[in-house]
């Protein structure tokens, strides 16, 4: 970027900040919603207001539901493949 373009790009600054920070917000939060870990804490947690009365039957049942659905679902592939050789693969 010259000098020139980036004097007049130089107001855009705080926009493109605020874009950087809310596509990293993002991705996060994507990591985090396929993180086998949460939906199981989140399991916990609705089984402890469910013992606790703080939700009725028909409410736990709907939330346990997508819960499961979650954690059934394969996580997306991560492009790597590892590759095991035969004397590995009996062992497993």
């Amino acid at each position: 970027m010259g000098i020139v373009s980036g004097l007049l790009l130089l107001p855009l600054a705080p926009v493109r900040g605020t874009a950087w920070i809310a596509d990293h917000l993002l991705q996060e939060a994507r990591r985090q919603a396929r993180d086998p870990r949460a939906a199981q804490a989140r399991l916990a947690a609705l089984n402890r207001a469910l013992d606790e009365g703080a939700i009725d039957e028909a409410a736990f049942e709907r939330e346990e539901e997508r819960l499961l659905t979650l954690l059934e679902r394969p996580s997306r592939p991560t492009g790597r493949t590892t590759t095991m050789d035969p004397a590995q693969r009996r062992h497993v």
